[in-house]
């Protein structure tokens, strides 16, 4: 399963992380949503080791989707040493998610 990020450890698991990393941003309400966990779940277990899955309520954590500018849910967007490097706005296809984060 997804490590859940909220304001208290998204420094540590996303910014400070010494992997790449995909953050979802999404909400319990969104039906795109729920389409798009399991498949954040299915590369979470995929990636143990080369990269991180991580997914944000932003109903709960509205200044995380503030500070990234989320104006449509799913977001996701892909980090690399603290930096976002490619944000997929909508469900998309698990090839695109490893594209973001340059191993596919």
């Amino acid at each position: 399963m997804a490590i859940q990020i909220n304001e208290t450890n998204f420094e540590k698991e996303v910014i400070n992380s010494d992997v790449p990393v995909l953050v979802d941003f999404w909400a319990p309400w969104c039906a795109p949503c729920k389409t798009l966990g399991p498949v954040m779940d299915t590369l979470h277990d995929k990636l143990k080791g080369k990269a991180k899955v991580c997914k944000v309520n932003v109903d709960e954590n509205p200044d995380l989707a503030n500070r990234f500018g989320i104006r449509g849910i799913p977001t996701v967007i892909s980090f690399n040493q603290g930096k976002t490097t490619e944000t997929i706005v909508g469900v998309s296809n698990e090839s695109a998610y490893l594209n973001a984060l340059n191993l596919n």
